[in-house]
């Protein structure tokens, strides 16, 4: 196992990235831009392993960050709101996410997130600048089967930034086999304020929603299919809401 694998896994080390992360990002988030977060009474009494987070998905790495802070807010027991940065003292560290692994391996930034708890994936459909349609490597699932078995875990379905993109099967799997409590998150206002691949500003004073619904009520005995046309609508990125909104149309026009 790698070294930065090993790390990851010590909370003092995901503790001190969280600490440093969330201090240089704070302002970036509530003061050069507004954010609006709601539905956090649903983490409320949620256990502390096995729970998934499925969100849509808008930059490589401000979303991720915005769930951390929102988690540690929640843990110091703040509801919809984040305050004064005082809850990084003592951060949220039960936390894992996905991430494409050619995504990991493009800057410093991303390889700090190797240490903040990435589970890398080869989930991409792009290799060396060509389409590569994959499959479900048993590798990756198991990383995140293990994950669960103590921690949250938050995970892009759509596996891009491109709005309204097809689901990934390889969620479903994951949900079927753990029977995790799924939380569906909506966000927006991302793509807008900061770049794609980076955390720099594109548009100062931007509106950031976050917004947590009821943790989705699965038959697990339906087939995959089912399953991830059951998550793609709870986070609003299917076919039926890809018109809905203005909002959505203009973010799809975005990109």
């Amino acid at each position: 196992m790698k070294l930065s694998e090993r790390l990851k896994n010590v909370k003092i080390v995901r503790s001190f990235i969280y600490v440093v992360v969330g201090a240089a990002t704070y302002p970036g988030l509530v003061l050069v831009n507004k954010i609006s977060i709601q539905g956090t009474e649903h983490l409320k009494n949620l256990p502390k392993k096995n729970v998934l987070f499925v969100s849509n998905h808008q930059t490589y790495f401000a979303d991720v960050i915005t769930f951390i802070h929102i988690f540690c807010a929640v843990k110091w027991r703040k509801q919809n709101r984040l305050g004064l940065p005082y809850y990084l003292i003592n951060p949220f560290t039960n936390l894992y996410f996905v991430a494409a692994e050619e995504t990991m391996k493009g800057s410093w930034i991303s390889r700090l997130f190797i240490l903040a708890g990435a589970l890398t994936v080869k989930r991409t459909w792009r290799a060396e600048g060509k389409e590569v349609q994959r499959g479900l490597d048993p590798s990756d699932t198991r990383k995140i089967n293990k994950a669960l078995e103590n921690n949250w875990v938050i995970t892009f379905p759509q596996g891009t930034t491109k709005p309204f993109a097809p689901g990934r099967k390889g969620t479903a799997y994951i949900i079927k086999n753990n029977q995790p409590i799924v939380i569906p998150v909506v966000i927006n206002g991302f793509w807008r304020a900061f770049t794609k691949k980076g955390l720099s500003f594109k548009k100062k004073g931007s509106l950031l929603s976050i917004r947590f619904k009821e943790p989705l009520v699965i038959d697990y005995s339906q087939g995959i299919d089912e399953i991830l046309e059951q998550v793609m609508d709870s986070i609003e990125q299917s076919k039926k809401f890809m018109m809905k909104g203005k909002h959505h149309l203009i973010n799809a026009l975005d990109k």
